[in-house]
């Protein structure tokens, strides 16, 4: 009986230690991921939570979902980056400490974008950034050196700087029908079953193997 690959393992790949799953590997939690998801780094892929996300000194949260894929590089910029804008000086003196502290009130209540969610079956090359409150779409494929200030469409491709909507990867349809059969969601063994059918099939495949719904 085939086995599903196992989610839990931090080194998937163990004869490639560059790459991690990033489930069983972060700590924060602020920062959620779905199963699979991996990151891949020829330095050091643990170090994950603080070298690839960044200023994540707030409540906000990153989710990343399932069967991700993070190229070497890939930073998250969080909200703790922002600098007040109103004002001569965006130097943040009251982080600093000394007297300077007493005015911490100046670092409050500045403007954050909320969460950065990444759905699932996201393919991010290598090194884009992702600015703060984006949301990325599943099925989304980031470009190489991508800066991603803006959401990402369900399927779409995007690249440069700013990150430009290059095309969708199916029609609207489609991407409807690719969402509705979800098979980021299917149990690890129906997967495994059906591997080539997710990785090389058509839509109509993927809708035929998709598990029966239980009867009530």
């Amino acid at each position: 009986m085939p086995v599903p690959a196992d989610p839990t393992a931090l080194h998937p790949m163990p004869e490639q230690p560059r790459v991690v799953l990033l489930r069983p590997l972060v700590t924060s939690p602020l920062i959620e991921v779905g199963e699979y998801s991996y990151y891949d780094d020829p330095d050091d892929p643990t170090a994950f939570e603080t070298r690839n996300v960044l200023y994540h000194y707030g409540p906000e949260k990153l989710i990343i979902g399932k069967f991700c894929a993070l190229g070497t590089g890939v930073r998250f910029i969080m909200n703790g980056a922002n600098h007040r804008m109103d004002g001569p000086s965006t130097f943040p003196f009251p982080a600093m400490g000394g007297s300077w502290s007493d005015h911490f009130d100046l670092l409050t209540g500045l403007p954050g974008r909320g969460d950065t969610v990444v759905g699932n079956d996201v393919w991010f090359g290598h090194g884009t950034t992702v600015l703060p409150g984006v949301r990325i779409g599943h099925g989304a494929i980031i470009g190489t050196g991508s800066v991603v200030t803006s959401d990402v469409p369900d399927y779409g491709i995007v690249g440069g700087n700013p990150a430009r909507l290059i095309r969708t990867r199916y029609s609207a349809e489609d991407v409807a029908r690719l969402l509705a059969v979800a098979w980021w969601d299917w149990p690890a063994e129906h997967i495994t079953d059906q591997v080539r059918t997710i990785m090389s099939g058509s839509i109509d495949e993927l809708e035929a193997a998709a598990p029966a719904a239980p009867r009530g």
